[in-house]
């Protein structure tokens, strides 16, 4: 009498990596889909509100010649900003609460937020490897669980990503390049896991581990993964970042060649992934533009680039990838903020675009000294005129943007403080020209609320201020005939050339390095503690009236160590006095690679 087939206990029964391995990366693609899906639910207001105001679209084409002058309309009165009435709502209370969120730890560079999602997501990886897997006998669910990153590597990593748009302004490829950094990172340690395990199997079992096709092309894939993890590693970055590049560049073609030749298991994988980077290359073709430039040097230290024919296409503090066809440097490409907001909604007068490269590697300073040298040639005393567009050296350049941004719309917010360090002006500096231009100029369009704006700028050298004097001039000219406040507040960490100080509208100059907590304590009217009341006891504290509840956005832009205080300043406020405040949002820039 037939009747069913004897059961194998489970006990028993062989480990079918090949049908329970996959089903792991379809569980972990699950839970990784999920929360960026609930990323982008959070997001949607933000999301909403900047697709209404024009802002997330702003430059998705590339920059423009603009066909229509002053889009603002100036009205009658209208630059003094609307009643304010305490911010109490839903966001004051949830920036309140969250402000813990943007404590950051000393050369870790993530704040608390990115440090819970990097380990949330290690957490993911290294459940999905080690539940029921028998990785010893049998270590394919790490190389599985290695393949199924192929997807997060390159989502995170392309400038040109879906995740940008739907996660709202600020949030360019700049912002999540870490979750791309980690995925790497965790690819490697999977294909370690199955690499190592496999080669301790052989070595027991006398195998060969080199001769057949499967082992040889294994290690070959190793080989490659490893060299582009070495080769990313943050001082290797910061030291050879063409090298880098170069090396980035070609390593991920020749790993998904040897990925493809170890495993068919691999195919379903590298097909998302180079979607992801054929849609980034695409898009790159509408932003690219060959345009002509004029460089000025006004020192040593600064370059001026001057790009004609750019008048519209992007938001104040994006920043755009700059070619310049001069010497033998004509494959280089480095990224520049744009230093003011589009000229038709500027505060100075200005055609085009500018942008400022601050001598800081070997390509900033072969520009600097090949604009110097074509100066002296021509006209040494008018070519040097830093804010003037009509004279300087003409090349030709290529522009690859606008990207990133400030997630942070100025004009939402009753009080506004601008930390910048160095060259780091050039992202607060656009904003100041936006917002300012906004409120005292176009009669608060949109409705902005701003009052006042503390500018804070550190540098090393009193003869820096001249970079960007006249245009701080500029706008402090404009707002003075405003119902706008604004202050600027200059520090000088070195006593070098103290006659070089310009006349700048309600300027100080100091020479000292301040604190951001404290900054931000005495901008918005706030009482010191009394540990920092005695340390400063004989600072003379500038008379500020007490905020008015309409929320404060904090801006701050420079060195790695400047933006970790501002984060940490915003932090440490509290949420008690961050809801007095009418809340408190914060939005920094580094120029850590």
């Amino acid at each position: 009498m037939a009747g069913l087939p004897p059961q194998v206990p489970t006990s028993l029964q062989v480990y079918n990596s090949y049908v329970i391995d996959p089903e792991w990366q379809i569980k972990f693609t699950t839970i990784w889909c999920t929360a960026l899906g609930a990323a982008i639910v959070v997001s949607l207001p933000t999301l909403i509100r900047s697709l209404r105001n024009g802002r997330s679209l702003k430059g998705f084409f590339g920059v423009s010649e603009s066909l229509h002058k002053g889009e603002y309309a100036v009205v009658a009165g209208g630059d003094k900003p609307p009643p304010l009435r305490p911010r109490r709502g839903a966001a004051a209370v949830l920036h309140s609460i969250t402000s813990v969120r943007h404590w950051t730890l000393p050369y870790v560079g993530l704040n608390v937020l990115q440090t819970i999602i990097v380990l949330a997501y290690l957490a993911v990886v290294l459940l999905c490897i080690i539940k029921d897997a028998p990785l010893v006998s049998n270590p394919n669910r790490a190389g599985f669980l290695a393949l199924a990153q192929f997807p997060i590597v390159f989502l995170f990593a392309t400038k040109n990503s879906i995740l940008s748009l739907l996660l709202g302004p600020g949030n360019g490829y700049e912002k999540l390049n870490y979750i791309h950094r980690m995925a790497g990172r965790l690819m490697f340690l999977g294909a370690c896991i199955h690499g190592s395990l496999w080669i301790r199997n052989h070595l027991e079992y006398g195998l060969p581990i080199i001769g057949p096709q499967k082992e040889t092309s294994g290690v070959a894939t190793f080989s490659v993964l490893g060299t582009i993890v070495l080769t990313s590693l943050r001082p290797v970055r910061r030291l050879f970042y063409q090298a880098f590049y170069f090396v980035h560049v070609l390593t991920f073609v020749a790993f998904f060649v040897t990925v493809r030749y170890h495993t068919l298991y691999a195919e379903p994988w590298i097909f998302p992934a180079l979607a992801f980077f054929g849609a980034d290359a695409f898009l790159r073709f509408f932003r690219y533009r060959i345009k002509d430039a004029k460089l000025s040097a006004p020192d040593q230290l600064m370059t001026l680039v001057h790009v004609q024919d750019c008048d519209d296409g992007w938001l104040a503090g994006q920043h755009v990838q700059l070619r310049v066809f001069f010497s033998s440097r004509v494959f280089e490409s480095h990224p520049f903020t744009i230093l003011s907001a589009p000229s038709s909604k500027s505060c100075f007068n200005h055609s085009g675009m500018i942008l400022a490269a601050r001598v800081s590697g070997d390509w900033t300073s072969e520009l600097n000294t090949y604009t110097r040298d074509k100066q002296d040639l021509s006209d040494p005393v008018a070519e040097k005129q830093s804010g003037d567009e009509r004279s300087g050296v003409p090349v030709h350049v290529m522009i690859d943007g606008p990207y990133g941004g400030s997630s942070v719309d100025l004009g939402q917010y009753e009080t506004v403080l601008l930390v910048a360090g160095g060259s780091g002006a050039t992202f607060t500096l656009g904003l100041l020209d936006d917002i300012v231009y906004r409120c005292a100029k176009a009669g608060r369009p949109d409705g902005e609320r701003t009052k006042r704006i503390e500018f804070v700028w550190c540098i090393k050298s009193f003869g820096h201020i001249a970079w960007f004097s006249q245009m701080l001039v500029d706008i402090g000219n404009l707002a003075a005939g405003s119902s706008l406040d604004i202050h600027f507040s200059i520090f000088v960490t070195c006593l070098c050339d103290p006659e070089a100080v310009p006349f700048i509208p309600n300027c100080n100059v100091k020479l000292e390095r301040p604190s951001v907590y404290i900054l931000l304590r005495d901008t918005v009217g706030l009482s010191r503690p009394p540990s920092l009341e005695s340390q400063e006891a004989g600072e003379e504290k500038p008379l500020v009236e007490p905020h008015g509840g309409g929320g404060v956005a904090v801006c701050a832009s420079g060195p790695e160590s400047l933006v970790i205080e501002a984060r940490n300043a915003v932090a440490r406020l509290g949420v008690g006095d961050a809801l007095k405040l009418g809340g408190v949002v914060v939005h920094v820039e580094s120029f850590a690679l």
